[in-house]
């Protein structure tokens, strides 16, 4: 027998996104300098065996910024995840329940497309203030229709199953069965979305940042440092470099982990 294909694209996801968060978990507790330690006299170092990404106008280490903004981008992505994972059990509903129900999701998730993260965010702000609750919020906000209608387009497949028709036959209830059965087969598909959806937030948390709506200073955020970046392109591009390569990465190696998910779940037995 050959043995089974290797699912480079998982392998290297896993990788690339294994280092980011391993470095995002690391950074609360070391870092090589205090990212938010200035030093007027050593601004705008190149790189250096010292400095290995150089440091900043205000004599911040690049790289210990990095590292800490690592922990900024992966918290808010994350939990803005977990926020849109509301969106499952109004995705079984609304395929469990055609008609009314189902109508009323569907109408729901419509009406919040209609305002994306950063409109969000910005009518957040008016209320909570700029920060990274208020960026969570708004992404996790826009994400719960994401998960909700993948999760009814997937479950209304699943109830054409037999075993879906089994159960029905057997007495189980419409809940019961989006619980016991619909749910555990939606699990793959609904990893590969979170996987797309956490490359997103993270793109989406340093958009943010950019125009000064996520984390607020002192607190290092990759979109803040490529807005401080953008008047000094010119004497240290490098200061551009690092952070947006950090996004660039962290996303790539996300979209290969979620593409590789895909192939798996895909994979007959």
């Amino acid at each position: 027998m050959s043995a089974a294909p290797r699912n480079s694209s998982l392998i290297a996801g896993a990788l690339l996104t294994g280092l980011f968060v391993a470095v995002a978990l690391i950074a609360p507790y070391w870092t090589p300098f205090d990212p938010r330690a200035l030093s007027i006299a050593g601004k705008l170092l190149p790189p250096s065996a010292h400095h290995w990404f150089g440091t900043d106008q205000l004599g911040r280490d690049v790289l210990s910024m990095i590292m800490a903004g690592a922990r900024t981008s992966v918290g808010v992505a994350a939990l803005s995840v977990l926020i849109g994972l509301l969106g499952v059990p109004l995705g079984l509903l609304a395929a469990a329940h055609s008609g009314g129900i189902d109508e009323l999701v569907t109408r729901g998730n419509d009406l919040v497309f209609a305002f994306p993260a950063l409109l969000l965010a910005i009518l957040l702000t008016s209320v909570l203030g700029p920060g990274a609750i208020t960026a969570i919020i708004a992404i996790g906000i826009f994400n719960i229709p994401v998960f909700a209608r993948v999760t009814r387009a997937g479950a209304l497949q699943l109830w054409t199953r037999d075993y879906a028709s089994a159960a029905r036959v057997a007495g189980k209830g419409r809940w019961r069965i989006s619980r016991e059965h619909i749910l555990p087969n939606l699990a793959g598909l609904l990893i590969v979305q979170g996987t797309i959806q956490f490359s997103l937030g993270v793109i989406a948390e340093a958009g943010l940042s950019y125009v000064g709506l996520s984390a607020q200073p002192p607190t290092p955020s990759w979109g803040r440092m490529l807005n401080e970046a953008q008047t000094l392109t010119a004497l240290a591009p490098s200061l551009a470099l690092f952070p947006g390569f950090a996004i660039l990465l962290f996303v790539m190696g996300l979209n290969l982990l979620g593409e590789g998910l895909r192939r798996r779940t895909e994979r007959p037995e």
